[in-house]
């Protein structure tokens, strides 16, 4: 607990991390929602009505709590990083701003608008209002990874007196190692969301509740964006190795031509990652296969109905497999990020350069309380989130109307 840059490391990777758990599950189900909600507008369907309702509420509930998540970890910008905010800060400001912008005032805005709208507003704009939130949270996601792909392969950019000057807007808009882990983000979102969606259907069928109806149509949805996402998910992500840092891959022969140059720029140095990095990869590629071979199973199965309803061992098959997408994410993003190292920014700032002049004690602090607020956030989100899941459409407040009000006596004038 002496290492002040070991702390704040593990701090970030902590704070980080999580929060990209609940964005996935967030980016997923906002367009699983929109989706249902406009089947609904289109059909008049009373049951899309209702599924519209309650994922709509547990989607609520997943971004609620991940816009804590993410506020709290901003602060760890300024607090322990200050010094990436100097060297990079005109380069990454821009998209992280915009990021602010969409994601905690527009986003939130329509958000509410949608939460409040319902019965108040016409149908077609409120439909309107959940293709805002979907598309918004999209944007969000779409300019964190601007920013982060610069961090991997900084383009745009030239060094005047130590610091960095964005000189190519659009070579930082378009960098491909950001665009394709968009892609990458995008069908990750729809995949969980589709394991979450599996995985709550099955448990209400596997129980055999009334609603059987609606957890088939939601089972099926679900199942539907898993077979869809399963394979692009992993394209953009192969994709992505045109760009990897040599040093990700520490034995071949371009990590050692990299090495070289950073040893003749920077010094002698620990340039290769540690092992951790491809722990993640290999952990990513198997959780990966798993879903692979469960996504075939599913598109074989799909064109009969009343075994998505019947078939008691798949629905215990799905509810167990609900952890994957969030293994296979998380462990992506530590090859990802920890496949970086020793850089902050690849080749332009060092990690250890980039820590804040704090001393291990302060670190120390910060430390656990944002990792035991953290833990506090997940523990309650996963409460929430099972605790509605399991009551079922009988329990959703979401778009309910409110009690009417009592009727009040009428005045009677005295003279």
């Amino acid at each position: 607990m002496d290492d002040p840059l070991m702390l704040a490391r593990v701090q970030f990777a902590l704070t980080a991390g999580t929060h990209f758990l609940f964005v996935a599950l967030t980016l997923g189900l906002a367009t699983l929602v929109a989706l249902t909600q406009t089947r609904a507008t289109l059909s008049g369907s009373a049951v899309a009505e209702r599924m519209t309702r309650f994922w709509g509420q547990l989607y609520v509930i997943n971004y609620a709590v991940g816009i804590v998540t993410g506020l709290v970890m901003e602060f760890q910008f300024g607090l322990n990083w200050s010094g990436m905010s100097r060297v990079v800060g005109e380069v990454i400001g821009a998209p992280l701003a915009m990021e602010t912008v969409v994601a905690f005032f527009v986003e939130s805005t329509f958000l509410g608008l949608w939460i409040f709208g319902w019965d108040r507003l016409n149908r077609w704009v409120h439909l309107g209002l959940i293709w805002v939130v979907a598309a918004t949270a999209y944007f969000s996601a779409y300019f964190i990874l601007v920013a982060n792909g610069f961090l991997q392969r900084p383009v745009g950019f030239t060094m005047v007196d130590g610091q960095a000057r964005l000189t190519d807007l659009g070579a930082l808009l378009t960098n491909p190692t950001a665009l394709l882990a968009f892609g990458h983000v995008v069908f990750g979102g729809l995949l969980t969301a589709g394991f979450f969606m599996a995985a709550v259907s099955g448990y209400h069928l596997f129980r055999r509740t009334a609603e059987a109806d609606l957890f088939r149509r939601s089972m099926r949805t679900g199942l539907v964006a898993v077979v869809v996402s399963v394979m692009p998910v992993a394209a953009f992500g192969g994709m992505q190795y045109a760009y990897i840092q040599p040093t990700k891959h520490p034995g071949a022969q371009e990590s050692a031509a990299q090495v070289a140059q950073f040893e003749a720029r920077f010094g002698p140095g620990d340039y290769t990652p540690p092992g951790l990095a491809t722990a993640g990869e290999v952990l990513m590629e198997v959780a990966w296969s798993l879903m692979f071979f469960l996504a075939f199973a599913m598109l074989v199965k799909l064109p009969f109905g009343r075994w998505l309803e019947r078939g008691r061992v798949f629905h215990v098959l799905m509810m167990a497999a609900l952890p994957l997408p969030y293994v296979a994410m998380i462990s992506g993003w530590v090859f990802r990020e920890v496949g970086r190292q020793p850089w902050m920014v690849y080749g332009v700032l060092k990690t250890e350069d980039a820590l804040s002049d704090v001393g291990a004690g302060a670190v120390a602090v910060s430390f656990t309380v944002f990792t035991v607020l953290f833990a506090a956030l997940v523990v309650v989100n996963v409460w929430l989130l099972a605790r509605f899941a399991r009551r079922g459409p009988e329990a959703v407040r979401l778009g309910a109307p409110g009690a009417p009000e009592p009727e009040r006596p009428a005045l009677t004038p005295t003279f």
